[in-house]
Formats: C-alpha cells, structure tokens, sequence
C-alpha cells in the first residue's frame, strides 16, 4: 500500500490534536454522504492492529486498517497553509462522489 503525508499535514495533525511523540493516529474512511455516497476521510488517536499500515512521521504512528486500504491506497494527504485546507488527492478517483464506478472502468 502507498499513502503520502505531507510535512506540513503531519504538523498540523501534531498541534490540533496535541499529539506527543511515540502516540498512534488512525486514518479511517467513512462511506456515505448526500445522494449516491462518496466517502470522506477522518482520523482519530487508536492503537494498530498487527494487519494495519504504519506510517512513521516526526515521531507519531499513522495507521490504516485492513478496511480502509482500498480507498486511501494511492492517496496524499497534505496541508495547504495558505488557505488553512487539509487536501486528500486520491488519482485513482476522478469523481470521489462515486470511487466504485471509477474503479470499475478501470477493470
């Protein structure tokens, strides 16, 4: 699995959710929303389980679950300072309202 967190991401994540080195954040989709779904990406402090994705930054653990693999494989998560906006860029969805049906052309 691939999944990019940007620096200034990891930072913002560090001071929001006042994390200190060694702590465990989980990266989890929620699927669903208005009309036909879509999905959205959230994250939360938990503890991994032995299948999860790690990824190591600026001393904090960023996890997924086996669940969520499908939906952030391929993603960068980043922080865009000059509009104070948290950007998830997903190339492999042209149309996030409806991942599945862009998935499927692909097949």
């Amino acid at each position: 699995m691939q999944l990019t967190l940007s620096d200034s991401v990891v930072s913002l994540y560090k001071k929001e959710m006042e994390l200190r080195d060694g702590e465990s954040v989980r990266l989890y989709v929620r699927v669903g929303g208005v009309g036909s779904g879509g999905f959205s990406v959230g994250v939360m402090r938990d503890l991994p389980t032995p299948q999860s994705f790690i990824i190591e930054k600026q001393g904090i653990s960023f996890f997924v679950t086996p669940d969520d693999f499908w939906y952030v494989d391929g993603m960068t998560i980043d922080y865009q300072t000059d509009f104070d906006r948290v950007e998830f860029i997903q190339p492999r969805f042209t149309d996030a309202a409806h991942p599945e049906e862009h998935s499927k052309k692909e097949a």
